[in-house]
């Protein structure tokens, strides 16, 4: 890891806990609201391999609303608190330890980037809500290439722009898939294992496992 020049996260469970828009509702939804917020999200991670699978491509919002919409109904959640479940969707909490972590790893030095399916300005308005923006060089969105992870033209998007060799990225990611697909590409790929999950059988057993983004300024 002595080499690594830019540090990339994904955003969505891996800095930003995609549970707490529904968390911030459960006096409403009830003690469902966890397993809605998990069948939505894995939803919402269907659509978008469905999505680049069959070249019918709409953007992370869309996703994010279709998924929404199958998941209220699967729950039988009251159609009037779609509006809510979605602003607060653009709003979501990070993980404790993520701003102090971003900060130390700043003064370091690295470049600092998301990789993500979500759109240019839903993580504008992520990082923005959460007073993050100072810390990234760089938002990379999928809609840049029009489908979304792990398709290689993604990961691509960093190279390209740092002009960097691949194993120069330490690359960080909650989602097993995801974190296959950046070290199948070439990336150091570090897995963030917040809930002591096993990981996938994708050709690929990350070199690193840390229990959340903390832990990173040990190995860097």
């Amino acid at each position: 890891m002595k080499n690594i020049k830019a540090i990339i996260f994904d955003a969505y469970g891996t800095l930003f806990d995609v549970n707490s828009a529904a968390e911030k509702c459960k006096d409403k939804i009830g003690d469902k609201w966890e397993g809605f917020a998990n069948f939505w999200r894995v939803t919402q991670l269907e659509y978008t391999w469905l999505r680049s699978l069959m070249k019918r491509h709409k953007d992370f919002w869309q996703v994010t609303e279709d998924s929404l919409d199958k998941s209220m109904k699967a729950f039988n959640i009251n159609p009037s608190m779609k509006k809510e479940l979605l602003d607060l969707y653009k709003v979501l909490s990070p993980f404790e330890e993520v701003p102090e972590t971003l900060k130390i790893l700043k003064e370091k030095n690295f470049k600092l980037a998301i990789l993500s399916n979500g759109t240019p300005s839903l993580l504008n308005e992520l990082v923005m809500s959460n007073n993050l923006n100072d810390l990234f060089d760089d938002l990379f969105s999928i809609e840049e290439v029009g489908i979304y992870k792990p398709d290689s033209k993604v990961y691509d998007l960093v190279i390209r722009k740092y002009k960097i060799e691949k194993n120069e990225v330490a690359f960080l990611s909650a989602n097993t898939w995801d974190v296959s697909g950046g070290g199948n590409y070439g990336f150091n790929s570090i897995w963030v294992n917040r809930y002591n999950s096993v990981f996938d059988n994708l050709d690929y057993k990350p070199h690193y496992k840390i229990k959340d983004i903390s832990e990173l300024t040990k190995l860097i």
